[in-house]
């Protein structure tokens, strides 16, 4: 053990230095984690850092020398001037300098003015409704062709037709907002494509504290539109490696947003044997991933992120029989919601497979962090009932309680009761449950007794959050709706798996492996999005029945 930290160490060259100087790595320092879509995993999708994280990625864009110094702020009359002249100007030959100074306008502005910038573009640079309006009215002015025409009126009808297809195509061209000639010529200039995820991250900050329908509507337009430049065939996939430049390396450290980074060794061990980190890139954001996936080879799919993060030294590669894919992390708060993450594991296996055929597992290891917030609003609210309707624990006759509903099981109820002692008084046992669970400095794991009376129900009720909780016929956990509908099932879930504060925090610890299996993929991503269907093993289904028809067991 001591040789192998050692070697590590020995291995610390220049690079190492130059990471560790440029990221100032603070072991579980919040402030370097990114935000996944995923996320939370992929982000974790969307988190209430988004905002901090993108004016971060603003600051570091904006200055040269990745210092974070922002350049001198330019008024905003002047900044509008120049977003106006880079919309409507024609003149090609200057139209990059004229970017470059609204790019480097809009980044110098306070976040205000950011916003009332933004504002204004949604406004005033929106599609002409007059115009259309008066298309659409010629447009239904117009007769229908008869459907019995002869062919001596082929001409005829053809001259007719004419007529709609003039209108439809300008209906086409007026449909699109003035605001698209600046996303696209934003797009094919140099640094333009970073640019506008800066400007959607600012979008999406804005529209988290305020609902506005022209600002939403601009965002819908802009992620269609990064959507499609950022399609599979336009990105690239690449291996990370310790050998890579430091500059990239810093930003594995920076974005990692599943489990944090602590310090130099711990990012070589995940860059080294029998580990992988695969990321996606695109031309026009070079040396910096769009998204990450750390990859470890083992004998088996692990329980706890424990054993994946710190088993040392790593197992032989040639006798792995699982890839277990352990963190997702998007780098852009402005590529939220559109789904790299999909064709990264699917590609990922797909290499994987190429060039490790004993490899034949493909399964996570995955938190589930929408889990303890569901569940405290759910104790929450049905204790709340229970005091209203003054229901005690001997109570016989509540079938005229419509809305309440015990979440325990008798056996759990007295377990719980039995074991809380001085760390939670209650009622019942929900009301103990609330208690315990409450706490951010989570007591109640320190306890032997409580661990034991606290598994049964919470392994359950989790069980029952990932399978049977819904929202709109989807599965209400984020992370395992990325799943699902990137045709993975749910496999197992693990007891006291993350023990950090942030594991506990979000699920009490337990974690989930969703399964990958190649030749079911398709089939299940299928499934789950056409009828909200959840693939599941038999080991989770167990913990919840009856069997309901929009799930099934899978073993």
């Amino acid at each position: 053990m001591l040789c192998y930290c050692w070697d590590i160490k020995i291995e610390m060259n220049k690079k190492a230095l130059a990471i560790l100087m440029r990221a100032r790595m603070r072991p579980n320092d919040p402030s370097k984690l990114a935000l996944s879509p995923l996320s939370n995993e992929v982000n974790q999708m969307v988190s209430n850092s988004q905002g901090n994280q993108a004016d971060a990625n603003v600051a570091r864009l904006a200055s040269g020398d990745g210092n974070g110094k922002l350049s001198k702020q330019r008024s905003f009359e002047v900044v509008r001037e120049s977003m106006h002249s880079a919309i409507s100007m024609n003149k090609t030959d200057v139209l990059d300098s004229v970017l470059d100074d609204f790019s480097e306008g809009y980044l110098s502005l306070s976040f205000e003015n950011r916003k009332k910038l933004l504002l204004t573009l949604a406004k005033e640079y929106d599609l002409n409704r007059t115009q259309v309006r008066e298309l659409i009215q010629q447009y239904l002015g117009l007769p229908l062709p008869g459907g019995n025409e002869t062919r001596t009126g082929v001409v005829e009808d053809e001259g007719f037709l004419s007529t709609f297809y003039r209108i439809e195509r300008n209906l086409r061209h007026y449909l699109k907002p003035v605001y698209e000639n600046l996303f696209e010529r934003l797009n094919t200039h140099p640094g333009g494509l970073k640019f506008l995820t800066i400007l959607r991250a600012d979008i999406l900050s804005i529209l988290a504290e305020e609902n506005i329908a022209s600002l939403r509507a601009l965002d819908s337009y802009l992620k269609e539109k990064l959507s499609t430049w950022l399609s599979p065939a336009a990105l690239e996939l690449q291996q990370i490696t310790w050998d890579d430049p430091a500059s990239l390396l810093e930003k594995i450290v920076a974005y990692e947003a599943v489990h944090p980074i602590s310090n130099l060794i711990d990012l070589k061990r995940r860059l080294g044997v029998g580990r992988r980190c695969f990321g996606y890139f695109h031309s026009a954001i070079p040396g910096e991933p769009l998204i990450f996936i750390e990859v470890a080879l083992l004998k088996y799919v692990a329980q706890t992120i424990q054993e994946v993060l710190w088993d040392r030294p790593p197992i032989p590669e040639s006798e792995a029989t699982c890839a277990l894919f352990y963190s997702i992390s998007s780098t852009q708060p402005g590529l939220a919601g559109i789904n790299l993450g999909k064709f990264l594991i699917k590609r990922v296996i797909t290499l994987v497979k190429r060039d490790m055929p004993h490899i034949s597992v493909f399964a996570t290891l995955s938190p589930i962090p929408g889990f303890m917030q569901w569940l405290r609003s759910k104790l929450a609210s049905q204790t709340k009932l229970a005091e209203a309707d003054n229901i005690s624990r001997s109570s016989t006759d509540r079938s005229g309680l419509t809305f309440y509903e015990n979440v325990l099981e008798p056996e759990e109820e007295r377990a719980l009761l039995d074991s809380s002692g001085d760390l939670a008084a209650g009622k019942n046992g929900m009301e103990i449950m609330l208690n315990l669970l409450t706490p951010t400095n989570h007591e109640w794991t320190n306890s032997a007794k409580l661990l034991s009376a606290s598994e049964p129900p919470l392994m359950r009720l989790c069980a029952r959050y990932l399978l049977q909780e819904k929202k709109r016929g989807k599965a209400l956990d984020s992370v395992a709706n990325f799943h699902l509908q990137n045709g993975a099932m749910v496999q197992r879930i693990n007891w006291m798996a993350d023990r950090s504060e942030k594991g506990l925090r979000q699920s009490a610890g337990i974690m989930v492996n969703y399964v990958y299996r190649p030749e079911n993929i398709e089939e299940y991503a299928h499934s789950y999005f056409s009828t909200g269907h959840i693939h599941s093993s038999y080991d989770v289904r167990r913990y919840i029945q009856p069997l309901t028809e929009n799930e099934s067991s899978t073993d």
